[in-house]
């Protein structure tokens, strides 16, 4: 499975066992890349930090990717200060032009998969 995509809305210690049980769930697919969203979260702390330092260790095992997703100028301070700006590819995507309208490079949302809710998070598969 090349792709696995995760949109994650509140990621702290209070959090931490249903976040690493979807973290778990979704490294058994053996995915070649893991996106994090964290575009909806308002809040991460040091213990979501090491649960993402530990998937990016996971993954990096069988030759995956982790990557954040347009985290907030807060949490993206925060990543820096972490310094896990160094280690994590962290990405923003580029607003679209209207609402409803897929950024250039991307698919329309009828194609994007379909999501399945666990906890707090939500995980999305791509094939």
């Amino acid at each position: 499975m090349p792709l696995v995509e995760v949109r994650v809305t509140e990621l702290d210690r209070a959090c931490l066992p249903a976040a690493g049980a979807v973290f778990d769930r979704l490294l058994a697919l053996d995915p070649a890349q893991v996106v994090v969203d964290l575009s909806r979260c308002r809040h991460i702390d040091a213990a979501a930090i090491g649960l993402l330092l530990e998937v990016h260790r996971r993954l990096a095992r069988t030759a995956g990717v982790l990557t954040i997703r347009n985290p907030n100028p807060r949490i993206r301070r925060i990543l820096h200060t972490a310094r896990l700006d160094q280690v994590l590819p962290i990405v923003t995507d580029p607003p679209s032009s209207a609402p409803g309208t897929p950024a250039t490079g991307q698919e329309p949302a009828s194609a994007q998969p379909a999501l399945v809710a666990h906890g707090r998070a939500s995980v999305a598969t791509s094939q």
